[in-house]
């Protein structure tokens, strides 16, 4: 299962915009539909639960598994 590092990875490697970092990093992608995806990653190394890795990828990233293993 992924963990936090492979998450900031996913979003550095996909272009998305750190705007603010506090305990958490906090990332935003505008997509083309002007449409704005966000999320937060904890600063620990932790791996994510199956559950909770599924919610980020389906609510945050809006992609697939196999997609977030490709740009890590």
């Amino acid at each position: 299962m992924p963990n936090p590092r492979e998450h900031k990875r996913f979003c550095d490697n996909e272009g998305w915009e750190l705007y603010k970092q506090t305990d958490h990093y906090y990332y935003r992608k505008v997509l083309e539909n002007g449409e704005v995806l966000k999320t937060k990653i904890s600063m620990n190394a932790k791996e994510y639960s199956p559950t909770l890795f599924a919610e980020i990828l389906k609510r945050q990233l809006q992609c697939t598994k196999e997609y977030f293993n490709s740009k890590i």
